[in-house]
C-alpha cells in the first residue's frame, strides 16, 4: 500500500488515500482520515509519475499500487470543503469487561517478559496427562482459566453458557458466529509416520467409542445450538486415529465415520447452517479436500449460489491459488457452487517451512489477490484460470482476516461494479481477537455515526469462537497464544486500541470528550 497526504483546499485535513489496482475488478481508492474513517472514492485515472531506473517495476502478475496525489481528481460529490463526518468509536459497542479483559490478554501476549513463561505453561496444561494438571478434574485450575484465557476464545462449556455468548454477540451487532467443537487431535511427526487403520477387532471398536461417537455428538449438538445465518466449524481431526489414517492415506471416510458425517451434513442442511470444513496440517489437507469436494458434490446443489459445504483455503500456502483454481474448474464443469472460507493461515509450527510464503508480504498479496478473484468472480493474476476458457462458478465466501488493510479493501472491492453483488460474502475474526477489525464491520452494518453509506453492502460481521470442556479447549487456547506471539505487531495494536478505548469512556466519564 502507498500513502500520500492530499490537500485539496486551505480548509481541509489532510486526507490520506491508498489505492491498489486489481487486474479485473479496476483501481480502489480508500481515504482515511484518522485511524478508522474512511471515504469511498471511485476509480480515478491516474497521473503519470516519473519513474527512476533505479526503481525497479512491479512484476507484471502482482497487483500495481498507485499513489494518487492531486486532490483535483476527486468527484464532484465530494466537494473539497466539505468537514469530516464525526465518527463514532468502532470499540464503543463493546462492554467495558470484553474492553478490560481484552487489554489484560493483548499485554501478556506483546510483553517479552510475560508472554515466554504463560506459553509455557499453557503448552503444559495442553499436553499433560497428570491429573492435577487437567482444567476439567482441577477445580481451582479450571475457575482460574474460565474466568480468564477461556472466557475471552471459547464460548462456553454447555448450551446454556454457549447460548448467552452467542445472544451476547449478536445485541453487540454481529450478524451471527461461527462455531465449532473444541475436541481436536494435533499431531507430532512421528505420530503422522506411524498411524494404523484401526479398522477392525477391538482398536476398531475403541476408535468408534471413545473418538468418533464422541466427535459426532458435539459436532451435532454444535449444530443444534446454532440458528440460520450462523456457521458451524467442523474440524475431521477431533474424530480420531481412524479419521486420520484415512485422511493421510487420502482413503474415502471409514463405515462408522462416514455415517457420522452424512448425519451432521443432513441436520445442518436441514436447519440451513453452514458447516466450514477446517484446513488442517498439510499431512492430512489433500484428504481433507477430497473428502470436501464430496460432500460440496452432495449438498451444493440445491440453492444456486447458496452452499452448505465449504472448505478452506490457507493464504500462506503456495498452492493455494492453484489448489482453489483446480477446485474452482471442478464446480464450474460439475455445476456445484463452491463454498470457499479463505484465511491466512494457523499451522505455522506444524507445516513444513519450505510450503509457505517466504514473506509476510507474499502471503498478503496472496491473500488479497484470492479475495479480490473470489469478490468479483473473476480469474486474475493471483487466481489463475487452470485451463483456458473456464467459466468462474457461484461461490459462497467467508474470508477469515485479522488484517484491517485486507478486509477494508474486501469492502471496497464489494462495493465496486466490479462486484458480483449476488455472492453470499461473510467477513470474520476469531473471538477474543481482532475486535477493532470486527467492531468497525460492526459499525458499518448498524450505520453508527460516521459509517452511514446513501450505497454499498451491509457488511455481514461474525466471530470464530468453540465450545467444549475447559480441558477441551485448551489445544485451541495454546494455538491463539501462539497466533498472538507470530502476530507481535497486530497484538499490540490490539492492545493500544483497547487502551485508548478505556481511555476514552473515562474521559466521557468526566464529560472531557467530545
Amino acid at each position: 500500500m502507498v500513502q500520500v497526504s492530499v490537500v485539496g483546499r486551505p480548509s481541509l485535513l489532510p486526507i490520506y488515500l491508498t489505492t491498489i489496482r486489481h487486474p479485473q475488478c479496476g483501481l480502489y481508492v480508500i481515504g482515511r482520515n484518522g485511524p478508522y474513517q474512511r471515504l469511498r472514492l471511485p476509480a480515478v485515472t491516474r497521473r503519470k509519475i516519473h519513474s527512476s531506473s533505479t526503481r525497479p517495476s512491479p512484476p507484471a502478475d502482482q497487483p500495481t499500487l498507485t499513489a494518487v496525489t492531486h486532490a483535483a481528481q476527486l468527484p464532484p460529490e465530494v466537494p473539497g470543503n466539505s468537514p469530516p463526518m464525526a465518527k463514532s468509536a468502532p470499540l464503543s459497542v463493546l462492554p467495558l469487561s470484553t474492553v478490560l479483559r481484552n487489554l489484560a490478554t493483548t499485554s501478556i501476549s506483546s510483553s517479552p517478559i510475560l508472554l515466554p513463561p504463560s506459553l509455557a505453561i499453557m503448552n503444559t496444561l495442553a499436553h499433560s496427562n497428570r491429573v492435577v494438571l487437567n482444567p476439567d478434574k482441577n477445580p481451582l485450575l479450571r475457575w482460574f482459566l474460565k474466568k480468564t484465557f477461556y472466557a475471552q476464545f471459547c464460548a462456553g462449556e454447555n448450551a446454556a453458557e454457549v447460548r448467552r455468548t452467542i445472544d451476547g454477540l449478536k445485541k453487540i451487532g454481529f450478524t451471527g458466529v461461527i462455531l465449532g467443537y473444541a475436541r481436536e487431535i494435533v499431531l507430532t511427526e512421528a505420530q503422522t509416520h506411524n498411524l494404523a487403520a484401526c479398522g477392525e477387532g477391538p482398536v476398531a471398536e475403541e476408535c468408534v467409542r471413545n473418538e468418533i461417537s464422541p466427535w459426532a455428538a458435539g459436532t451435532m449438538e454444535t449444530v443444534r445450538l446454532t440458528q440460520p445465518g450462523d456457521f458451524v466449524a467442523l474440524k475431521f481431526s477431533g474424530a480420531g486415529r481412524q479419521a486420520l489414517y484415512a485422511l493421510k492415506n487420502r482413503l474415502p471416510p471409514p463405515k462408522h465415520l462416514r455415517k457420522a458425517i452424512d448425519e451432521i451434513c443432513e441436520l445442518a442442511a436441514e436447519r440451513d447452517v453452514p458447516l466450514l470444513f477446517d484446513a488442517e496440517q498439510t499431512a492430512i489437507q489433500a484428504g481433507i479436500d477430497d473428502w470436501t469436494l464430496a460432500y460440496q458434490r452432495k449438498y451444493n446443489t440445491k440453492t444456486p449460489g447458496h452452499a452448505i459445504v465449504y472448505g478452506t483455503y490457507q493464504a500462506y500456502l503456495k498452492s493455494t491459488p492453484a489448489t482453489l483454481a483446480a477446485h474452482l474448474a471442478i464446480a464450474s464443469k460439475e455445476g456445484f457452487t463452491l463454498g470457499v472460507k479463505l484465511v491466512r493461515g494457523a499451522y505455522l509450527g506444524a507445516d513444513p517451512r519450505h510450503i509457505i510464503h517466504d514473506t509476510k508480504a507474499d502471503t498478503d498479496a496472496a491473500y488479497n489477490g484470492i479475495a479480490a478473484s473470489l469478490i468479483c468472480r473473476k480469474w486474475g493474476s493471483v487466481l489463475k484460470a487452470p485451463e483456458p476458457d473456464v467459466p468462474f462458478p457461484r461461490v459462497s465466501i467467508v474470508l477469515g482476516s485479522h488484517n484491517l488493510e485486507s478486509v477494508r479493501l474486501a469492502r471496497d472491492i464489494r462495493d465496486s461494479g466490479e462486484a458480483d453483488r449476488g455472492t453470499e460474502l461473510a467477513i470474520a475474526q476469531l473471538q477474543g481477537m481482532a475486535d477493532e477489525v470486527s467492531c468497525e464491520l460492526v459499525c458499518a452494518a448498524r450505520q453508527c455515526t460516521g459509517y452511514v453509506r446513501e450505497k454499498g453492502d451491509v457488511p455481514k460481521a461474525y466471530k470464530y469462537l468453540v465450545w467444549g470442556t475447559t480441558g477441551e479447549c485448551m489445544k485451541y487456547l495454546l494455538r491463539r497464544a501462539y497466533e498472538n506471539r507470530d502476530a507481535v505487531a497486530r497484538t499490540k495494536s490490539g492492545r493500544d486500541a483497547m487502551w485508548a478505548e478505556l481511555k476514552r469512556r473515562f474521559r466521557t466519564s468526566l464529560g472531557l470528550a467530545a
